[in-house]
């Protein structure tokens, strides 16, 4: 994939093998994995494995996460995105267009999430054509779950994983958005 995105504050690109040092830091520190499944990533291996699959999304699904990058500093910040799920199931559901975004701790609490998940539900619905978007977060992440609702998403019900951890299942319709410009 080839293409350039941008907010505001924010380059939205797709993942490169370059981007896995930075990536690699940000998965292997366990706060920001409080609210995601609790196993860091341990080894850089792994990071590279999960950028290759994600350039399989790409090459399927002409969608997937991309690096988020810092425009005042060129700094990699997280990821962000839409994919398309297909490769397992979530709270029942499969083959659904998923929004989600994962950044480094030093970037929290900036607001670079609302501005991502903004620009993305935007994208989404008027570049994409998609008809719905789903999300779904740890039921106790609450800067998280204050996000995707800030930037109208619908809480549609709690829900339990395999482990019975609590999740938020989070959706919006195309015929229900009302975009924000996001540039």
């Amino acid at each position: 994939m080839d293409i350039i995105l941008e907010t505001k504050r924010l380059l939205l690109r797709p993942l490169e093998l370059s981007d896995a040092e930075a990536m690699f830091a940000m998965d292997n520190n366990p706060n920001v994995h409080k609210y995601l499944w609790q196993q860091p990533t341990q080894d850089i291996s792994e990071t590279i494995k999960i950028i290759e699959y994600i350039h399989k999304q790409y090459d399927e699904n002409k969608i997937g996460r991309f690096a988020t990058i810092l425009k005042e500093t060129e700094e990699f910040i997280g990821w962000t995105g839409i994919k398309y799920i297909n490769d397992h199931v979530e709270n029942g559901n499969t083959n659904f267009y998923d929004y989600g975004y994962r950044l480094a701790e030093k970037f929290w609490n900036k607001g670079y999430a609302t501005e991502a998940t903004e620009f993305w539900l935007d994208y989404g619905f008027n570049q994409m054509k998609i008809e719905i978007i789903n999300a779904y977060t740890h039921a106790e992440n609450g800067a998280s779950n204050r996000v995707l609702s800030k930037c109208g998403m619908q809480f549609m019900e709690d829900y339990p994983d395999k482990d019975g951890v609590i999740w938020k299942w989070w959706q919006l319709e195309s015929t229900k958005y009302e975009g924000r410009n996001t540039k």
